[in-house]
């Protein structure tokens, strides 16, 4: 079986599959994540993924990065809500 070529959404969906594996690699490494790094890169990436899969059709892997997205905007949220609620 042959590898499918490498056009731009293929390149695009690569650049957010790694920001959203970087994304989990800062959680594990740091005591206290930055929550604005953290769920703006999962933001980001899974964005990026779905640009990829809108071109490249995988139906549970487009829902799956639907829900990264809103869990991302979520977490970026209750991030700015609680910035606000410090100041």
């Amino acid at each position: 079986m042959a590898l499918p070529p490498l056009d731009w959404a293929t390149l695009v969906g690569f650049v957010g599959m790694i920001m959203i594996v970087s994304a989990y690699g800062y959680l594990t490494a740091k005591d206290s994540p930055d929550p604005f790094i953290l769920h703006g890169t999962n933001l980001v990436g899974a964005t990026l993924l779905a640009v990829s899969l809108l071109v490249h059709t995988n139906l549970p892997s487009l829902v799956l990065e639907a829900i990264w997205i809103s869990v991302a905007i979520w977490g970026l949220t209750k991030a700015i809500m609680a910035r606000r609620q410090s100041k």
